[in-house]
């Protein structure tokens, strides 16, 4: 039962790490081609004007909102920038807006990492916890056979032990995958 949580989790944590290789390899892309678009224009509203969609950019996800409170705040009455300065009150409020942004950019990029740290702190102890049982079975095998022999002993140790090696199988990538 424990070897089989073991490969359950395995796969899960393999598939987690999978998945943010390829969500922060995305992640890089993007946000270097914003930063090449970004650091071409000649105004800070001129990519928000184009339009310019890069789904799945962090950092555009951050711009955009940015740009949005800016730009409402610019527009006078007619719908028109018509606006040079904004006030203090106004930057705080686009500041809090990209505060937020950013902080739900970053849940995104961590989202999956607690499944690793689970994995990590959790699966050494279920393989510990299949050593134990099965030795302990072992013994009580031994104990109603009368006779303590190599040759009834290590076959019962040693699939004991096989579940301290698959929770390390798990817990060691998923700390190298979590780091």
């Amino acid at each position: 039962v424990i070897i089989v949580l073991l490969f359950i989790s395995s796969i899960a944590v393999w598939w987690t790490m999978t998945f943010k290789v390829i969500q922060m390899r995305r992640a890089r892309k993007l946000n270097r081609f914003f930063g090449e678009e970004f650091g071409a224009q000649k105004a800070v509203l001129e990519m928000f004007d184009r339009k310019l969609q890069v789904d799945g950019c962090p950092l555009y996800a951050v711009y955009q909102a940015g740009c949005s409170q800016l730009d409402a705040r610019l527009r006078g009455p007619t719908g028109e920038r018509a606006k040079q300065n904004i006030s203090l009150k106004n930057m705080e409020h686009i500041k809090r807006t990209l505060e937020n942004v950013v902080a739900k950019e970053s849940l995104k990029l961590e989202s999956g990492l607690i499944l690793l740290a689970i994995a990590v702190s959790g699966a050494p102890f279920m393989g510990l916890l299949g050593t134990v049982w099965g030795v302990m079975s072992t013994f009580a095998g031994i104990a109603q056979q009368g006779s303590a022999t190599m040759a009834a002993m290590a076959p019962g140790v040693s699939a004991a032990l096989v579940t301290t090696v698959a929770g390390l199988l798990v817990a060691i990538p998923s700390m190298f995958g979590y780091n």
